[in-house]
C-alpha cells in the first residue's frame, strides 16, 4: 500500500489539508496527518481545531512515498522553521520521493533551494519564494518528484493529481467521479 504524510502546524489551511487526505484515503493511500506542534490537536488558520494522527517525534517518518505540505499562514512559516521536518524533506529529496505542496507551502521547497530549474506554482503573489523555479499559473504543476498547487480552490485537482501519481490515473478518475467532481466520461 502506498503511504503519504501530510503535515499540520499551527495556522495550516484546513481545506487544503483535509481535501487531500480525504481524496488519498478514498483512493486507497495510507495517508496520515502529522503534527509538528508536539500536540495532536492543531489549530488551523481559521481557528478550527483538528486532531492529527501522529506526532512528528513519535516515530520514524522515512517510510512513505510522499510528503505533503498544506499552505496557510502562519502554517507555512511554522512548517518551514521546523528543523526535523527540514531534515526529512531533504532525505525525501535525496531519495527521489515525491514532495508535494499547495498554496504558500511550495515556498518551503523553494526557499530551501530544492526547486532550482524546476517548474512550480504557488499562491498568487508568493512566487518570489519559488527560488530558482520557473513560476507557472497552472492549477497543479508536476516536475519530477515535485508536485505544487495554487490554493484552496485547486485542492481537489491537487489531491486527484497526487492520487494519480501514487496509484494511477484510473483510480484518480474513479474517485473524481465518486465525489461528483467529474460528471462525464
Amino acid at each position: 500500500m502506498k503511504k503519504a504524510y501530510l503535515f499540520f502546524a499551527t495556522g495550516f489551511e484546513e481545506v487544503e489539508a483535509l481535501t487531500v487526505v480525504d481524496i488519498l484515503r478514498r483512493g486507497g493511500v495510507d495517508c496520515k496527518t502529522v503534527s509538528i506542534m508536539g500536540d495532536y490537536d492543531v489549530i488551523s488558520s481559521h481557528g478550527i481545531t483538528i486532531r492529527a494522527d501522529l506526532l512528528f517525534d513519535e516515530r520514524n517518518l522515512e517510510d512513505a512515498d510522499m510528503l505533503i505540505m498544506p499552505g496557510g499562514i502562519p502554517g507555512t512559516p511554522n512548517l518551514k522553521a521546523h528543523v526535523g521536518l527540514d531534515k526529512l524533506i531533504r532525505k525525501y529529496q535525496e531519495d527521489g520521493k515525491y514532495l508535494a505542496a499547495v498554496c504558500a507551502a511550495p515556498t518551503i521547497y523553494g526557499e530551501k533551494g530544492l526547486l532550482e530549474g524546476k517548474n512550480a506554482t504557488c499562491y498568487p503573489g508568493m512566487e518570489a519564494g519559488l527560488v530558482g523555479a520557473n513560476a507557472l499559473t497552472d492549477k497543479v504543476v508536476c516536475d519530477g518528484q515535485f508536485i505544487t498547487s495554487r490554493g484552496m480552490g485547486t485542492s481537489i485537482d491537487f489531491g486527484l493529481t497526487l492520487l494519480a501519481k501514487l496509484i494511477d490515473e484510473e483510480t484518480a478518475k474513479d474517485v473524481g467521479k465518486k465525489i461528483v467532481y467529474y460528471t462525464e466520461g
